[in-house]
């Protein structure tokens, strides 16, 4: 979906595959630098043992990530490959990097993807062009080979951008991103990467996971085909996705300090790990604002002094009769040492046409306290503390 944050701004061949995000400790640096202050603003579970079976494939990538804020890890495209960085998105379907015919500025920051340097690259005649809540791309349709650790797939079908937006797209460390969505958001006549290692038996299980790390030396993961259950606490919670498009499940309640500050007549939940904050209708978050951060500083209501974070109160989020606490210290970001930022923005009415009034995106702010899995077999999503 991509709301990010750049301080201040959306069974075959039993194969599972894990790939570490590892944490880049130098988001305040590189925001400050850039001064971006401004524009800132059951029970059935698939189980995994690594050790016991020779035969499953593990890969592992690191992953840079703006201080908590956004994950991403490596792919290749092409033959011989060319590598990238990319955003694994629950929030998208499409696959897509920068081309080397693009010459916007965000395009010249990152790596570029060069046809003729591939002997299995075939170009298609379509056009696309994709809107995400930070930033858009425009370009063409081409196929080729994309591997993921030990998983490849050939003829996949993705996009290379000629035209981006400048902005956040400019300034983030990954080159491209790769949607985990469902097949309705991928560009008609496409099938996203997942949906191919799923229907070609590629992995085990037509599963993935997430677990986000918020500890500096702790290694991120995101799984395909199976489920470490190492990285969560207690046992998975499973909560049926209403509609099939997003990774979206209702969500009952929104609570702080006992008062109902959203979702007071249900409400859906996008779950995306491609969007770094909670994100809900800009009236509500406006309030909750004001209601959190009653006497904000540098007349930005999302920036607080960080003296006040053991004040603070716990949002509460019920979901599928399950309460999942997020307590202060992961919806606030710590700017400096004095300055701190309350990771919450306005803005999902533009998801009204879905057939919902009310939406929220629980983005790595929820995720980064909760190990989620995405079970394409049976359409639900797993929650359970992280590790």
């Amino acid at each position: 979906m991509k709301w990010l944050v750049l301080l201040g701004l959306v069974a075959l061949s039993e194969c599972i595959v894990k790939i570490p995000l590892t944490k880049m400790k130098t988001m305040r640096e590189a925001i400050r630098e850039k001064q971006l202050l401004e524009k800132f603003l059951d029970e059935q579970s698939y189980s995994l043992s690594q050790n016991s079976d020779p035969d499953r494939k593990f890969s592992s990538h690191q992953l840079r990530n703006f201080q908590n804020v956004v994950y991403f890890g490596n792919i290749t495209i092409g033959t011989p490959p060319q590598e990238f960085q990319v955003n694994f998105d629950t929030g998208s379907s499409d696959l897509w990097v920068p081309s080397v015919d693009c010459r916007s500025p965000s395009c010249s920051t990152h790596k570029r993807f060069n046809p003729q340097k591939s002997t299995t690259f075939q170009r298609l005649d379509q056009k696309i062009k994709l809107i995400y809540g930070s930033g858009s791309m425009n370009g063409v349709l081409g196929r080729d080979t994309i591997q993921i650790g030990n998983l490849v797939i050939t003829n996949q079908i993705f996009g290379l951008s000629q035209n981006q937006s400048s902005g956040v797209l400019e300034q983030v460390p990954y080159d491209g991103i790769l949607g985990l969505a469902y097949p309705d958001l991928a560009v008609q006549g496409t099938t996203p990467v997942f949906d191919n290692l799923k229907n070609h038996g590629i992995i085990s299980e037509p599963v993935f996971a997430f677990y986000l790390s918020s500890r500096p030396g702790n290694i991120s993961m995101v799984m395909f085909g199976g489920v470490d259950h190492t990285y969560h606490k207690g046992k998975l919670q499973w909560v049926p996705v209403t509609q099939a498009r997003f990774w979206q499940v209702a969500m009952s309640s929104m609570t702080i300090n006992g008062k109902v500050v959203g979702c007071s007549h249900g409400c859906q939940a996008i779950v995306d790990t491609g969007t770094s904050l909670l994100v809900g209708p800009t009236h509500l978050v406006t309030d909750i604002l004001k209601l959190i951060n009653p006497k904000p500083i540098m007349d930005n209501q999302q920036i607080l002094s960080c003296d006040v974070i053991n004040s603070l109160p716990t949002l509460l989020l019920t979901i599928n009769g399950i309460v999942y606490p997020v307590p202060p210290d992961y919806y606030i970001q710590r700017l400096s040492q004095e300055v701190c930022f309350l990771s919450f923005q306005g803005g999902t009415e533009i998801l009204n046409h879905f057939g919902t009034s009310e939406n929220w995106i629980l983005g790595d702010v929820f995720l980064r306290l909760y190990f989620s899995v995405y079970d394409r077999g049976n359409n639900r999503i797993g929650l359970a503390p992280a590790v």
